[in-house]
């Protein structure tokens, strides 16, 4: 006769390292899902005070009497179809020509030994240390000089000022990850520098250019500072700053605005969408070399 093995309980200091007990796990829950409600509850609030009529704006229950007013004025009766207009050119440059100078800056500094290539690379993170209220002075000063002020242009200009340093030492932390061997492959077909660079390895960075675009993007689309300082005029002015018109300190129609804040939300939404399966592989590149 064979004897049935006699299963015993494996006692909890005996457990794997890593694995948690019974209530470290109700805990880890218990704190993610209070987590995702805190950060839920601001956006859902948001889009529920926007379908409230101007008068229940303050109101805690949820909304009682539904309805499209606030959406049908600030279409109708504001400067809002101007202001998206004046943010979809100024967003639209910022992100094509964000996107290609972080590219070539990445590339070369990953690729080529320059003069000058350290200096650069410390200069280009120099840039991000200085907060937004210090530079709004001197960025000002330049624009007038420059006569880009209340320009679209100026706004690009200075919102690449923002997004370029950082999404070039991104884009140089992906292009490591690329195996030189690639570039010289493309040498030895004849193909130029760039040529290699553009038919060859950029194809190879979609996640890098990704983040990069998506970050550009964000930068122009929501940044308040710098549009309310160097534009003026309500015809000017761009989506964020435009939001300041409902609420300042001479009106508040917090109906109004929480309106316009989700309409704007919408596209960044759908780049977010559009990007999102490449944003963990791009911010990660760099991580590793092959």
């Amino acid at each position: 006769m064979t004897r049935t093995p006699v299963r015993t309980e494996q006692p909890a200091s005996a457990r794997k390292r890593g694995e948690r007990g019974p209530l470290a796990s109700l805990g880890l829950h218990l704190t993610l899902l209070a987590a995702s409600v805190v950060a839920v509850f601001p956006p859902l609030w948001l889009l529920a005070t926007s379908f409230k009529p101007k008068t229940d704006a303050f109101d805690t229950s949820l909304v009682k009497d539904f309805t499209f007013g606030n959406y049908s004025h600030v279409v109708r009766d504001t400067d809002f179809l101007s202001w998206l207009q004046n943010s979809l050119v100024v967003v639209g440059l910022t992100t094509l020509i964000g996107v290609f100078i972080s590219a070539t800056t990445g590339y070369a500094v990953s690729r080529f030994r320059f003069p000058g290539m350290r200096p650069l690379m410390w200069m280009l993170l120099l840039t991000q240390m200085f907060p937004v209220a210090v530079l709004i002075v001197p960025l000002y000063n330049l624009l007038a000089g420059l006569g880009l002020l209340n320009q679209p242009i100026g706004l690009v200009v200075t919102y690449l000022t923002v997004a370029v340093p950082f999404c070039a030492w991104m884009m140089k932390g992906y292009f490591d990850g690329i195996p030189v061997e690639i570039d010289e492959a493309g040498r030895v077909d004849g193909l130029s520098p760039f040529g290699t660079f553009w038919r060859l390895v950029l194809p190879l960075a979609k996640p890098g250019l990704a983040v990069t675009a998506f970050y550009t993007f964000i930068t122009g689309w929501g940044e308040v500072a710098y549009a309310s300082a160097f534009m003026t005029g309500e015809e000017n002015l761009t989506l964020a700053g435009g939001l300041q018109t409902f609420v300042n300190q001479y009106t508040s129609d917090w109906g109004a605005l929480t309106a316009a804040a989700v309409i704007i939300a919408v596209p960044a939404a759908v780049v977010f969408g559009l990007v999102q399966r490449h944003l963990v592989s791009g911010l990660t590149a760099g991580a590793t070399k092959s």
